[in-house]
């Protein structure tokens, strides 16, 4: 059974963690959704890694913070599974602060995935390497993808 924990840096976050969460089980894949802040509550945060890094069952990260996203660094910094960043767009700040997401340290390599449904996505794909049945329900999932781009091609012709 493959796992993702989306990690929200705020309860403000909850829309977007929300979205990635209702992606991930339209593929069969468990999550949780936690609050914990890495420049609020890193003792809060090392402590729930050590929790999930303690379960040896196959995980993908999904972190969700704006701003300053120490967050995802953290997070990436403390496991070994792999680490998705999904922060939400601010208007409030054009987008600027996309680049704290952007350019992590050496040593750090989260993914950033701006879609919620696209780190969803990701996160099955790694998990599928290791899973049989879920290369299948991603290839069903393509394969209606693209029966319904040519519906829609043929409805407009």
């Amino acid at each position: 059974m493959s796992f993702v924990p989306i990690i929200m840096g705020s309860r403000a976050d909850l829309a977007h963690g929300q979205a990635i969460a209702e992606a991930l089980k339209a593929f069969g894949i468990a999550s949780e959704l936690r609050v914990a802040s890495a420049h609020k509550a890193t003792r809060y945060v090392l402590d729930l890694l050590a929790a999930y890094e303690a379960d040896p069952q196959p995980k993908v990260y999904i972190t969700i913070a704006g701003r300053s996203n120490a967050l995802s660094g953290v997070v990436d910094a403390n496991v070994t599974a792999p680490v998705i960043a999904c922060p939400p767009y601010s208007d409030r700040f054009a987008g600027a602060d996309l680049y704290s997401s952007l350019r992590m340290p050496s040593g750090v390599a989260p993914a950033v995935v701006l879609e919620p449904t696209a780190a969803a996505l990701l996160a099955a794909k790694i998990l599928a390497l290791t899973d049989a049945a879920l290369r299948d329900r991603i290839a069903a999932a393509r394969a209606a993808a693209e029966r319904q781009i040519r519906e829609d091609d043929a409805a407009i012709r």
